[in-house]
């Protein structure tokens, strides 16, 4: 038979079970050194599995990693096509080297700085973590109420906000962490941020000093918070978690910053129990630190009898508290505060007047309705079951088709969860294989700072609906199989 391919393909000797990885390693080999140029078309899966004599779904899965991995492309009613090499380290080494040369760049941004995101586009509905349900949100109350703000704002002379946020705002706030979360705090004690990260960034250069640049965080944790306090010239420790969450034994006694996520752990899921709580507040009181808590879906605790927020415990006004509405109503309205103590609120405000002035107003006014008259809460009554229904059918689809792969971690919170692998050494066999049918999903070691003693996989289930989990679940558990 005529060749298929500019080069031959070695099958001989693989056994039946690992013809697909073989297959999936040489193609991608031929990508990454160029012997498959970018845009070259892939013979179909037919003829390929024609010409090597395998079964046809062999080629198809193969040619899905490649996909997956970004190496090929898909196109509707024609071949895949290569899209190049993705990250050859001979080319890579290059720009890194240049770039930590380049004694102009400020010393936390001369190496690039972990990041934590998705190399190919994602489907509408997907396992990224963090995203929430579009279809039950009040979409026309809510243009009802954008509508309002604009009409109110044409009657106002052209100004700038307050660099706090908007009075009514912050009253709105407060009146609803003390209602979900029973955070004890008056209107003044809230910044209104650009999202729970920019209140990250503020705080970190309003707390990191040359005297106090240690700074705790989890590991695994959330890679956003700690390159901001990378950028602010912190020295940032690791600090492990278990099923109770931070490790509070562990905490490195150089450190005058802890950075936490008690309510729902990120990435790993878990709950801080009351006894670490008072732990780390007794910890911090010790040794004059201070806890930034980010409570990034608190709004969502399916437990009964929900944990106390530290800032709730707090007695000696060492909590930061860090909230956001990206879970509760959606990413894009770019909506984060903080609960400050007293002794920082003025600081901290004049930090924000110099980051951006302030936040957006006619955004203000429009979420300050929205809570103020209700619908915010309604929102999260409406979705408070939804998702725990969607986290209760994950969890059985796991535990009964994946039972031998992997382990769910404890935890009932928020919109994602966490797995461990029961064969670590499979785990990029399963990573590889959760791209294609969890996609988005990620594997905890992108939010680590080190090597994980026991790999696994985050997995969201805000966006996708009850049936879509299940038959993804099973297709993956097939792949596995296979």
């Amino acid at each position: 038979m005529e060749p298929v391919l500019p080069f031959e393909l070695r099958l001989d000797g693989v056994r039946p079970g690992g013809l697909t990885l073989a297959l999936h390693r040489q193609l991608r080999a031929a990508i990454l050194e160029q012997r498959l140029p970018s845009g070259y078309a892939l013979p179909s899966t037919r003829r390929l599995a024609a010409a090597l004599g395998l079964g046809r779904n062999t080629v198809i899965t193969a040619y899905d990693l490649l996909q997956a991995e970004g190496h090929a492309q898909s196109r509707p009613g024609g071949r895949s096509i290569v899209t190049g090499p993705r990250a050859i380290a001979a080319q890579a080494a290059p720009v890194a080297s240049k770039r930590a040369s380049e004694a102009r760049l400020g010393p936390a941004w001369r190496q690039p700085v972990q990041r934590i995101g998705h190399d190919a586009p994602l489907p509408a509905r997907s396992f990224r973590t963090g995203v929430p349900e579009h279809r039950f949100f009040d979409h026309e109350t809510w243009r009802r109420l954008s509508g309002r703000a604009l009409r109110r704002a044409a009657d106002l002379p052209f100004a700038y906000g307050p660099p706090q946020g908007l009075p009514a705002l912050r009253e709105a706030i407060a009146g609803h962490v003390a209602f979900v979360r029973a955070v004890r705090c008056e209107p003044d004690d809230v910044l209104v941020s650009s999202g729970a990260q920019q209140a990250f960034d503020l705080l970190a250069r309003l707390l990191v000093s040359p005297e106090r640049r240690c700074v705790a965080v989890e590991d695994p944790g959330y890679a956003p918070m700690r390159a901001a306090f990378t950028a602010a010239g912190a020295c940032v420790l690791p600090v492990p978690v278990d099923e109770q969450g931070l490790r509070v034994d562990r905490l490195p006694t150089e450190a005058r910053i802890v950075c936490v996520t008690p309510s729902h752990q990120s990435p790993t899921g878990a709950v801080m129990s009351a006894a670490r709580r008072a732990a780390l507040l007794a910890w911090a009181g010790a040794r004059d630190a201070v806890v930034i808590e980010d409570d990034y879906d608190g709004e969502f605790l399916f437990e009964p009898h929900a944990q106390d927020a530290l800032q709730t415990l707090d007695r000696d006004a060492r909590v930061f508290y860090v909230g956001t509405f990206s879970k509760s109503l959606f990413p894009a309205l770019r909506k984060g505060f903080v609960v400050a103590p007293a002794w920082a609120r003025e600081a901290l405000v004049d930090l924000k007047r110099c980051a951006d002035s302030h936040s957006d107003v006619i955004g203000q006014r429009v979420l300050a309705d929205f809570i103020a008259e209700g619908h915010l809460a309604r929102h999260i009554r409406r979705m408070r079951p939804i998702y725990a229904q969607r986290r209760q059918a994950l969890e059985r689809a796991l535990q009964a088709q994946l039972a031998d792969w992997m382990t769910v971690m404890p935890g009932a919170a928020g919109l994602h969860l966490s797995v461990r692998f029961t064969r670590p050494a499979q785990a990029s066999r399963i990573v590889a294989a959760a791209r294609i049918h969890l996609p988005g999903a990620l594997p905890l070691s992108a939010h680590a700072l080190g090597k994980l003693v026991q790999p696994g996989l985050c997995i969201g289930y805000g966006s996708v609906e009850v049936d879509q989990i299940v038959k993804a679940v099973r297709a993956l558990a097939r792949a596995l199989r296979s």
